[in-house]
């Protein structure tokens, strides 16, 4: 018998204008695409208030968009407490950032906070923050975003009989 309670997953990185956004997008997609988007909600945040309100970075959407996918929605703003009692599953997009989670959260939290890479096949660990650099650095990130993305859906049909 499938759970008809809905699935939430929280895409974390520093400022909430690259990284995050992109995972939020890619992965929204895909969950639109699988007929899933009444069962599982993302969002996205940042560690850092840096750029609260903003849109997601221009190249980022850019970059994004050649490949199909939407950020034009997405604001950034920062994590709040009340985030970790409200997702399920809050993915940092590189360690600097999972340890300012893990001081934010409460320890019996912890259990919620994982690396967005763990459900990529790619042999990276992290994300790569890609706001000083060129194109091919937003390019970089979607391709990471989007093997994770698809791993980390599997992985979700998978234990919540989706």
């Amino acid at each position: 018998m499938k759970s008809e309670q809905k699935i939430s997953i929280l895409f974390v990185c520093m400022g909430n204008i690259c990284r995050s956004p992109t995972a939020e997008g890619v992965f929204r997609h895909y969950v639109q695409e699988a007929g899933l988007a009444e069962r599982i909600e993302t969002d996205s945040a940042g560690t850092h208030a840096y750029h609260s309100n903003e849109p997601a970075d221009r190249r980022a959407q850019a970059a994004a968009e050649r490949r199909g996918f939407s950020l034009a929605d997405i604001r950034a703003r920062r994590v709040q407490a009340n985030d970790f009692e409200r997702f399920d599953y809050v993915l940092a997009m590189d360690n600097d950032n999972l340890d300012l989670l893990k001081e934010q959260a409460d320890p019996e939290q912890y259990d919620k906070l994982r690396l967005f890479l763990e459900f990529s096949p790619a042999q990276e660990v992290e994300v790569p923050d890609p706001y000083y650099g060129g194109a091919a650095g937003f390019e970089r990130v979607l391709d990471l975003v989007e093997d994770a993305s698809t791993g980390l859906l599997e992985m979700l049909k998978r234990n919540h009989r989706l």
